[in-house]
This record gives C-alpha cells, sequence and structure tokens, in this order.
C-alpha cells in the first residue's frame, strides 16, 4: 500500500513514524516545501516531492494524509480526491469545502477520513461507557489548559497555525475535546459563555474560556479551555448520585470512586504506554497508532467510520457559537 503524507512537520513525521510501526509494509512518500523536512523524512526512509502535484503524478497512492496547517486543508483534500485518492486528515478546525468535498468523495467512492484521537483514547471511551451504563443525571468539570508557546518548544507560537484567529490555540482545545464530550455526553442545547484575555501573549482572540453547557439528555458541564496555564493541564470529574470518575489526562490518572471503601480506586486500561518526551504526559501515542489502525481499516472497507464531516460540521457550528456567545 502506498501513502503519501502531505505536510512533513512535527504531526506528519509523527504519523509517519506511526505507521512504520503499525505496519512495516507500507511503502511511505511525503510532501514539503521545506527542504529541511523533507531531508529529515528522507532520514526516516521516506521519498519526498517539493510539491502536490509531483507526488500524484509519480506515484500510485492508495491514501494521502492531510497534515498541514488547517486552513489549508479543503483545496489539499479537493486535489487529492479528484486525483481519485483516499483521504485520512487532521483536524479542519474550520469547515471550508466539507460539502463540495464530501460529494467528490462519494462521488468517486473514496474514504474520507477525519481524524479525532480523543475519540481512540481508552479513558474517554470508559468514561462514556459508565455513564451510559449509569443511565441517571450527571454533571461534570472539564479544565483544559496549557502555555501556547510551550506547544511547540522549537518554534514560536507565532510561526504556525495558532497565530491565526480562525484556527487559534482554544479553538484547537475546542476541536480535540468537544468531539468526545458530544460522543459521551450528547448534543448541546444551552450554553452560557465567559471569555476573556488574561495574558500578554500576542494573539489577537480570548485567551481563556469558561463555557456552561447543558446537554439535551439534561447533563450539565462546565468547560474551561485556556492557553495560559502553565503547567499542562486536563483535570476531568464527572459525578452523579451513584458515580464519580475523576481523569487527570494521563492513562495513570483515572480513578473511580468506591462508597463501600470510601476511596477512590485507579481504573487501568492499559498494558503499556507510548508516549513521546518532547510532549505533555497526557498526550499519549497509543491513541494514534488506534487512530492510524482504524483508518487503515476502513480504507480496506473492514471498519466503518467513527467521526465523520457531517458530525464534525455540528461540532464546528458548536465551536463558532462559543465563540460569537455574548457574555449575559
Amino acid at each position: 500500500m502506498n501513502i503519501l503524507i502531505v505536510g512533513l512537520g512535527s504531526m506528519g513525521k509523527r504519523r509517519a513514524r506511526l505507521l512504520k510501526h503499525l505496519e512495516p509494509q507500507l511503502n511511505l512518500y511525503g510532501v514539503d516545501f521545506s527542504a529541511q523536512r523533507r531531508e529529515q523524512a528522507e532520514e526516516m526512509g521516506i521519498s519526498t516531492f517539493e510539491n502536490l502535484e509531483t507526488a500524484l503524478a509519480s506515484v500510485k497512492l492508495d491514501a494521502a494524509l492531510v497534515c498541514t496547517a488547517p486552513v489549508t486543508h479543503a483545496q489539499i483534500i479537493r486535489t487529492v480526491l479528484e486525483a481519485g485518492v483516499s483521504v485520512f486528515t487532521e483536524l479542519n478546525l474550520v469547515d471550508d469545502g466539507y460539502q463540495e468535498n464530501q460529494v467528490l468523495a462519494d462521488k468517486n467512492n473514496l474514504v474520507l477520513f477525519l481524524s479525532s484521537t480523543m475519540l481512540y483514547r481508552k479513558e474517554t471511551q470508559y468514561i462514556k461507557e459508565q455513564v451510559q451504563q449509569f443511565a441517571k443525571p450527571v454533571n461534570y468539570i472539564y479544565h483544559i489548559g496549557q502555555y501556547l508557546p510551550d506547544w511547540h518548544p522549537w518554534e514560536s507560537y507565532k510561526n504556525f497555525f495558532v497565530a491565526d484567529k480562525r484556527t487559534g490555540g482554544v479553538r484547537e482545545i475546542f476541536g480535540i475535546d468537544l468531539p468526545w464530550l458530544l460522543d459521551a455526553f450528547g448534543p448541546v442545547k444551552h450554553m452560557s459563555v465567559y471569555k476573556d484575555k488574561i495574558s500578554e501573549l500576542e494573539i489577537d482572540y480570548p485567551d481563556s474560556y469558561f463555557i456552561t453547557l447543558r446537554h439535551e439528555n439534561g447533563t450539565k458541564g462546565i468547560l474551561a479551555a485556556d492557553v495560559v496555564s502553565p503547567k499542562a493541564v486536563r483535570n476531568f470529574e464527572c459525578f452523579g448520585e451513584g458515580l464519580h470518575l475523576f481523569w487527570e489526562g494521563n492513562p495513570k490518572s483515572l480513578y473511580r470512586f468506591n462508597k463501600e471503601t470510601a476511596s477512590k480506586e485507579q481504573v487501568n486500561l492499559y498494558q503499556s504506554v507510548e508516549q513521546d518526551p518532547r510532549y505533555s504526559d497526557n498526550i499519549v501515542e497509543n491513541a494514534y497508532v488506534d487512530e492510524l489502525a482504524h483508518f487503515l481499516a476502513v480504507l480496506r472497507k473492514e471498519q466503518p467510520l467513527r467521526y465523520t464531516f457531517e458530525q464534525d460540521a455540528k461540532t464546528i457550528a458548536l465551536m463558532d457559537a462559543i465563540e460569537a456567545a455574548q457574555e449575559q
């Protein structure tokens, strides 16, 4: 199977590394304007091209992974689909070209696969299962934060997509976490939003949000998202009469309260954990591997899509509503 990776930055190289580990027999190719990135990819055993058109004309591809800045995705996806190649795309954060590209994929019987890695975390799957089995009202409190300059320590935050208001840092947090929250607790029917800028970061969007969410099933949630927390944090707590779950974002921090012992008991869902030392401990490689394995299974028509562009359009509509909301 021949797979092209469009964009050989940090995420593109991560996807390539994990694909090579997952299925060593895959033939990987890469595209990037940067000669330095192409050289780094060549050292990983990836054949590279300077532009997408040359790559599409040179190799008979089975799929392409779009790992560039979100605002560039729509046109790249369209070009790849027009060449008769299935697509895996990273978070889009904007819905540019959604309808047109879905129609094109359907017309050409191609896979259009959208990344939503948190859906593949064993902890989020466990939380969803527990809430559904509990079948009684619950509430949750969730804080996600990390200092923006620490996201890519090797480059300035002004030099990648989080500097763009349309795809800013807090919006990316929403794009990462709202899909699994909606999957676990259902659609949102009402919300209140409080937002401001409390840092000296050179960005033109709010750096912190407090949001109350009322889901259609009655669940109430408080979501705090920011790019100012000095320590990367992902603190989640879900509670109802008879259920109390705690999670701090990493595989060793999922707990369930046992009323009989009046203590928190660890829930261990992993036999082994893979992590990249350059990132926070709440970023687990296992979920990326599982997502790529699912993509390959979808390509082979062995499994259905888990997260569609239609679902993501609803997520993006909620993100837009959050950002447009006026304080009451």
